[in-house]
């Protein structure tokens, strides 16, 4: 890559592909928007996020895989009890579940991301329930159920020993007492007619983690600087400076425990029934022709790959600050040599 101004040049490696790679992970990203685009229908959908409270973080740190867990399994089981309620939607729910951990600081920020598509499917029936609210259900209800599922499934965890870490069982007691107390925070938005707008936006985190290159101002031996929003100041743009091993120790807190999977399915749109309930919704909904050709939803379609233009800009020069990096050649990867000897 070449700047724009000053001609430095620097090389940028996307080989790695780790999930975790701020840099090689983007076309995954590309692919899963494309694939979710495809699967939409044509009904209003709503963005959820439920988030844990901090006191909780402790817990995350020492069982990360427990907490992460139990969050998605009482996040669906919340939603799952207000869908199958007769008095609400009475019907199977679909969602999409995206884990994030961090906020804009890089601190741990437990909430889990919610795509759920407005209305309910009764396989009894053969009918689509649409949703009859702007949001979804109540949302103080959804808090409180919310807080009762995990509390609960951690006290369950506790029990049988899952959270082993966790030594003194006095103050464990103690805190999910006060956890009961407090109130837990459910975030939901009006319903939203675009709903490629939210999957775009949830794309861009989907196979990412917690600070992209962009973010990045300037480092040395010693600090790191990044750029955060602060939303409890009125989302204002601001500077943070950490030492290096602060940063790092904050970046590695959101990798995710080996084999552990950040985004999940749920309901009529889980992987094992979402081609055939999708094609029963939409012919309940009397598009089925139309859904054909522009919302043929399959996991098995291969995503159309867009070439990117080698002089499309990317991110700012590290040297001058002032030019944009540009891809000036792309080095195609090489097969490694096969070393014959001679005996």
């Amino acid at each position: 890559m070449q700047c724009s101004r000053c001609d430095f040049e620097q090389r940028r490696y996307h080989s790695c592909r780790n999930r975790h790679c701020p840099q090689c992970q983007r076309k995954a990203s590309e692919a899963w928007c494309e694939q979710r685009t495809a699967q939409l229908l044509p009904v209003p959908y709503f963005h959820l996020v439920f988030t844990l409270p901090h006191a909780l973080n402790a817990w995350a740190v020492l069982h990360p895989e427990v907490i992460y867990r139990l969050l998605f399994q009482s996040v669906w089981s919340t939603l799952r009890a207000f869908s199958q309620d007769p008095k609400r939607l009475d019907g199977e729910l679909g969602m999409v579940a995206i884990l994030h951990t961090w906020g804009q600081n890089l601190s741990r920020h437990l909430h889990l991301h919610c795509l759920v598509p407005g209305g309910a499917w009764s396989e009894t029936r053969q009918q689509w329930h649409p949703a009859r609210s702007n949001y979804l259900f109540p949302v103080r209800a959804l808090s409180r159920k919310f807080r009762g599922a995990m509390v609960s499934a951690l006290r369950t965890a506790c029990q049988s020993r899952a959270l082993h870490r966790l030594t003194d069982d006095k103050q464990v007691g103690a805190t999910l007492d006060q956890l009961m107390k407090d109130e837990w925070v459910v975030y939901t938005k009006a319903n939203i007619q675009k709903a490629e707008t939210i999957v775009a936006y949830l794309a861009r985190y989907t196979h990412k983690i917690a600070i992209d290159n962009h973010r990045l101002i300037d480092d040395d031996q010693q600090q790191v600087c990044f750029r955060y929003k602060d939303y409890r100041d009125h989302d204002r743009q601001k500077v943070m400076r950490l030492g290096s091993e602060e940063f790092i120790r904050r970046f590695l807190q959101h990798v995710l425990p080996d084999g552990f999977m950040r985004i999940r399915h749920y309901g009529f749109l889980s992987n094992r029934c979402r081609r055939q309930r999708l094609e029963q919704i939409r012919a309940a909904l009397s598009t089925g022709k139309r859904a054909e050709t522009t919302h043929t939803g399959s996991r098995d379609r291969a995503p159309t790959t867009h070439a990117v233009s080698p002089m499309a800009s990317t991110c700012p020069c590290p040297k001058c600050k002032a030019g944009r990096l540009i891809v000036i050649a792309t080095l195609p990867p090489q097969r490694r040599r096969e070393i014959t000897m001679d005996h």
